[in-house]
Order: C-alpha cells, then sequence, then structure tokens
C-alpha cells in the first residue's frame, strides 16, 4: 500500500512536471511566433519604406539627367516665338518637380526621406498635411528605429484617413524637442464617432495596423521612451518622446 501510494505521488509529480513543461514550451512557442509575425511585418514595412525613397531618388536622378534635354526644348520653343508652348512645357516640369521634391527639411536626411515620401502617398489620397519638423543635431535613437517610428506612425495615419470623406482628411505632424526629449507627435482624422479607452483602440487594431502600434511601443521601450494615445470623435493622437 505504501508503495501504491509513492507510486500515484510519483506518476502525479510527472503529470504535473509534463503540464508544466507543456505550457512553458506553448508559451514561448507562442511568442516565438508572435515575434517571427511582427518581424516579418517590419521588414516588409521597411522595404516598403526604401522603395518609397529609392522611387523618389531614382526620378530626381532621371530629371537631372534629362535637364539639358529640357533646356534645348525650352530654347527651341522660345526661338521660334512659341510662348504658350513654352509655358505649357514648364507647367509639366513643375508638375514633376512637385512630385518628386524632398519638401520636408528637418536637419535629418533619414528622416527628411521617410516623412517626404509617406507625405507625398498621403498628398496622392487627399490628405491635407500639416507639418513642423526639426530634428537636433544629435539623437539616441538609431536611423532605422526612427524610421520605424515615423513610418508607422504615419502609415496608421494615412490608413486611417482613407476611411473618412476626402473633405475631412488631414494629418498634423511635429517633430521637435520637448523637455530634453525627442517629441513626435502625429494627430490625424479618423471615422470614429465616439470616444474610446484606450485598451478598446488597441484591441481593435488587428493586421498591419496592430504591428505597427506594437513596433513604435517596442522601440519606445527599447529606449525607456514613453507613448501616448488619444482619442476624440473625429480625431486621434500619438504622441512619442524618447531620450536625447
Amino acid at each position: 500500500m505504501r508503495m501504491d501510494g509513492k507510486f500515484w505521488l510519483i506518476l502525479l509529480g510527472v503529470v504535473l512536471a509534463t503540464a508544466g513543461l507543456s505550457v512553458v514550451i506553448t508559451v514561448k512557442l507562442v511568442i516565438h511566433v508572435q515575434e517571427k509575425r511582427i518581424g516579418e511585418y517590419q521588414d516588409k514595412v521597411l522595404k516598403t519604406q526604401r522603395d518609397e525613397v529609392q522611387s523618389i531618388y531614382r526620378t530626381m536622378r532621371g530629371w537631372r539627367h534629362d535637364y539639358h534635354n529640357h533646356m534645348q526644348t525650352i530654347k527651341a520653343y522660345l526661338s521660334m516665338g512659341q510662348v504658350e508652348e513654352t509655358l505649357t512645357y514648364l507647367d509639366h516640369l513643375e508638375e514633376d518637380l512637385d512630385a518628386i521634391d524632398i519638401a520636408i527639411r528637418t536637419g535629418n536626411v533619414s528622416v527628411d526621406a521617410i516623412v517626404s515620401s509617406k507625405l507625398s502617398v498621403a498628398a496622392k489620397k487627399q490628405i491635407a498635411v500639416d507639418c513642423t519638423a526639426k530634428m537636433p543635431e544629435q539623437v539616441r535613437v538609431t536611423d532605422v528605429d526612427l524610421c520605424t517610428v515615423l513610418g508607422n506612425l504615419l502609415d496608421n495615419a494615412i490608413e486611417s484617413c482613407e476611411k473618412v470623406p476626402e473633405e475631412k482628411r488631414f494629418i498634423r505632424l511635429y517633430i521637435g524637442v520637448f523637455k530634453r526629449q525627442l517629441y513626435l507627435s502625429v494627430t490625424n482624422a479618423t471615422a470614429e464617432s465616439r470616444r474610446k479607452k484606450l485598451s478598446e483602440l488597441v484591441s481593435e487594431k488587428q493586421g498591419s495596423h496592430g504591428f505597427g502600434l506594437r513596433r513604435i511601443d517596442l522601440v519606445a521601450e527599447k529606449y525607456h521612451g514613453f507613448v501616448n494615445r488619444k482619442n476624440e470623435p473625429g480625431v486621434f493622437a500619438t504622441e512619442v518622446m524618447l531620450p536625447l
């Protein structure tokens, strides 16, 4: 009887140990899968951002390459007294330049490139943009992490604006220094008609939007920074503060 009792105690211990090990393994697998999904998503986002920036610079190189041809064409029109044709040609050139201009000058080339490419996308989607951006000379945050945060913030803002009528679409971007912290703020239009709790908002953001929120949070955690999200009917705002 005593041996039977020991046997069942040993068996119970083995079962409990196996169950505990199974739980640990399951949790680790879930975390691994989640991290892999986030990593794959971020790779996709970074590739998209890189492609957007490269597209701008390819167009700029092409325009510079064709500069002399454009000048010769304009001279030819003027030599023949074709003023209207010259003006039309210049209008077309101006449209091309507007499409490729690195409109944002923050003092950081990487930030200039990513913000300019995102705002160019916003403009094509009829989103009104108000941007004030000035980067400090030195920051602890790497360019990769900075572009990760800004890229996701603006991608989410653009996605949100697409769900509202064109006349109500807007994005306000501010980059600067506040209380000795790098301060990033994005405010955008949203289709939400009522105020929601933060937990409710985050739980609703599935897919790429949800991954974007998580990537922003991870970068903030990495630098012991701070993320604040606020919403009012029709407006959503995100503030990120990162130590300099």
